[in-house]
C-alpha cells in the first residue's frame, strides 16, 4: 500500500463482506525482575525466586472485526528457551499459520492490517500473501512519525518524563477538574 489510505480497508470490507483483522505482536523475557522489598533496619531483605527463568515468550494476535458480527481474537504464543540456533521471535511460518487459521475459522475473506515489521514485509510473507489473493488482502500501516516516539525526546525527558495526573486534563483539550 503506497499511499497509506487506511479507509481502503473499510471500503473493501464493506464491498466484499470481509473481516478486518488487525495484527500485532509482543514479547516478554521469562527471567523474574529484581525487586526490592522492605525489612527491619539492619536485616537484608531476601526475595526468593524459583528457577533461573531463562527464555522468552512471544505472542502474536489478530483482532478481527466485521459489522453486525461478534469480534474475534486469534493468537499464537511461542516460548523460546534460548537453545543454540533457536529463533528469539515469531517466524514468517508462525504468522502465516495464524492468518490461515483465522481465515479457516471466519469462513470469509480477510483484510489484514499490520505494521512494517521485517517479518511482515519479507519475501516469505510476500509469497504467502500473493499465493492467496482470493481471500487475503494486505493493508500496511504507515510508519510512525519520528517526532511522536519517546526516542525523539531529549534524553532528560525520556529518563524522567513529566508526570500527568488525573486532574491534568489540558493535554486532552478538556477544562480543568476542580480539586480541593
Amino acid at each position: 500500500m503506497e499511499d497509506h489510505d487506511l479507509g481502503q480497508a473499510s471500503r473493501l470490507a464493506a464491498a466484499t463482506g470481509a473481516w478486518i483483522c488487525f495484527e500485532d505482536e509482543a514479547g516478554q523475557n521469562l527471567r523474574p525482575p529484581k525487586a526490592r522489598t522492605w525489612a527491619p533496619r539492619g536485616h537484608t531483605p531476601v526475595v526468593r525466586v524459583s528457577g533461573k527463568g531463562s527464555g522468552r515468550v512471544s505472542v502474536a494476535g489478530l483482532v478481527c472485526l466485521k459489522p453486525g458480527a461478534r469480534s474475534r481474537l486469534f493468537y499464537r504464543a511461542r516460548i523460546h528457551r534460548g537453545r543454540k540456533g533457536e529463533r528469539r521471535s515469531m517466524s514468517e511460518a508462525d504468522y502465516a499459520s495464524l492468518i490461515a487459521a483465522a481465515h479457516q475459522q471466519l469462513h470469509a475473506p480477510v483484510i489484514l492490517v499490520w505494521d512494517n515489521l521485517n517479518t511482515h514485509i519479507g519475501a516469505v510473507m510476500r509469497r504467502f500473501i500473493e499465493a492467496h489473493p482470493d481471500w487475503l488482502t494486505e493493508v500496511r500501516l504507515p510508519p510512525m512519525h519520528p517526532n511522536s516516539t519517546p526516542s525523539s525526546l531529549p534524553r532528560a525527558d525520556r529518563a524522567h518524563p513529566p508526570a500527568r495526573t488525573a486532574t491534568d486534563t489540558k493535554h486532552f483539550g478538556l477544562p480543568p477538574i476542580m480539586t480541593w
